[in-house]
């Protein structure tokens, strides 16, 4: 889980999942949005990919990068089991 944390500290990772939180895309299709080079964007795929935060799948000639929502579930069970999100109803007033 250390290195999903670690993945999302990175303001420019965080915006590839954005992306692919709307629906998957090519590492073309993500370097459209960045002014950086694709070698750049790819190693922060490598990142994302490594951490488990995103799959990839080959269709045709292209590869194409999906979220990993189980990770994701994971991340907020974590969050949740630590007290830091959710809880009780009872708020003091």
């Amino acid at each position: 889980m250390g290195d999903a944390f670690k993945a999302l500290a990175d303001p420019t990772r965080r915006r590839i999942l954005e992306l692919l939180a709307q629906g998957d895309l090519t590492a073309g299709e993500i370097a459209a949005h960045f002014e950086m080079t694709k070698p750049s964007i790819s190693h922060h795929l490598n990142i994302l990919k490594s951490a488990g935060l995103i799959t990839d799948e080959r269709r045709g000639q292209n590869i194409v990068y999906s979220v990993n929502l189980t990770v994701f579930q994971e991340l907020i069970k974590w969050f949740c089991d630590c007290g830091l999100v959710g809880g009780s109803n009872d708020e003091k007033e």
